[in-house]
């Protein structure tokens, strides 16, 4: 039987949906995943960090989760208040799968369906950003139709040596 793979918009983190999101953000960290971070920080630090995405009006929280358990997850960042010229676009940020549950197009869900939740909120682009060595992600990003408009040549530094990032723009 094929695996079950569902998102869900969450406003709330039991303990068990905490764990298992620190559990996922950390093996895909360790898996050279990115999104911030070259380390899992401590436990109870990652935990804070989850619990206060939920806090921030302007973040909303997705999560995927195979057969039920979440390893993975996406949020959309609206522009605060006082960035007017902004506000007709959103950000798309910690795009991440863990590694035991990649390859059943969790990834690729995860951007959908964060972009009918941006559409839904009246949004005419998203936008987001990734390190140019995560090749998978950079894929999907172009396969879903999001337009790589520049490269930063010091994007982030990794174990001292500067990695070139890519932006990318949708239209929706």
């Amino acid at each position: 039987m094929a695996a079950e793979v569902t998102v869900e918009k969450i406003a709330k983190l039991s303990k068990r949906a905490l764990a298992e999101l620190c559990e996922a953000a950390s093996e895909a960290i360790l898996d050279g995943a990115g999104f911030g971070w070259l380390r899992p920080p401590p436990e109870q630090d990652f935990e804070r960090y989850w619990q206060g995405v939920i806090l921030v009006p302007e973040r909303t929280l997705l999560v995927g989760r195979l057969d039920g358990v979440i390893g993975g997850s996406v949020q959309l960042v609206s522009p605060p208040p006082q960035k007017e010229a902004w506000a007709f676009a959103c950000l798309i940020d910690t795009h991440f799968v863990a590694p035991w549950a990649r390859g059943h197009g969790m990834a690729r869900v995860l951007l959908e369906q964060v972009e009918v939740e941006a559409r839904a909120r009246g949004f005419e682009a998203m936008n987001l950003s990734v390190r140019e060595t995560q090749d998978a992600a950079v894929n999907l990003y172009e396969t879903l139709g999001f337009k790589r408009w520049g490269t930063h040549p010091k994007y982030a530094l990794v174990d001292g040596k500067s990695v070139a990032g890519h932006y990318y723009c949708k239209e929706i």
